[in-house]
């Protein structure tokens, strides 16, 4: 059976930002609106750096826990949660492996649209390096398929 469809995840924490090139911060909940975003977020608002109107993959991104605990590990780079500018913070969840597949968190539905790979805005932002440190693991761009509330701690699954 592969991870992608033998898995039981967490939503670990929320983040949104208000502006953009603003630091993100967390909540411990956050509305989810289909077609559009998280209520809160610039991205919502379509006020992010790279907003597009009408574009679902930049309705929420999502990062591994995992994957910060491998770049602190691997080089030596350590990155707060907050600061790779993604919305969801997971752990447990296979995200490269959602690509195309519907999942939920709580009782909200996304869909993977495709992988979300650090860029030189994420590395401007932060520290030099993080652009190939997380590079094939920078996270995943999602959109909302059934709207919600999500909620930290939420269980992250395949959708029924």
């Amino acid at each position: 059976m592969s991870q992608a469809t033998s898995f039981q995840g967490r939503l670990a924490a929320i983040y949104i930002g208000d502006r953009k090139g603003e630091a993100l911060h967390a909540v411990e909940h956050v509305e989810a609106l289909a077609g559009h975003g998280l209520v809160g977020d610039r991205y919502c608002r379509q006020e992010g750096t790279f907003s597009k109107p009408g574009s679902p993959d930049r309705e929420v991104t999502l990062i591994e826990t995992e994957a910060l605990e491998a770049l602190a590990n691997e080089a030596e780079i350590r990155l707060e949660s907050h600061q790779t500018r993604r919305n969801l913070l997971t752990r447990g969840v296979p995200l490269n492996h959602l690509v195309g597949k519907e999942f939920q968190v709580g009782q909200v539905v996304l869909k993977g649209i495709r992988l979300c790979e650090p860029c030189g805005h994420l590395e401007a932002l932060t520290v030099k390096g993080i652009q190939l440190g997380l590079c094939h693991r920078g996270g995943l761009r999602a959109q909302i398929i059934r709207g919600g509330i999500l909620r930290a701690g939420d269980v992250v699954r395949l959708a029924d």
